[in-house]
């Protein structure tokens, strides 16, 4: 089984953790309603997904 030879130093293990950051979700526009949803999902506001009426809203 392969050992590690050195002990890796902090600032390399920090160096290649800086991007573990969390990037904002992306947002497509309702084409019904014009609100902000996730896009290859289904609106939560008026409940349409590719022109139909997937779930039912008040």
């Amino acid at each position: 089984m392969a050992v590690p030879k050195r002990k890796k130093s902090r600032s390399r293990t920090a160096s290649r953790r800086a991007r573990w950051t969390t990037r904002p979700l992306p947002r497509s526009v309702c084409p019904q309603c014009h609100s902000l949803k996730l896009p290859h999902r289904a609106c939560p506001n008026c409940g349409t997904y590719n022109g139909r009426e997937i779930l039912e809203t008040e």
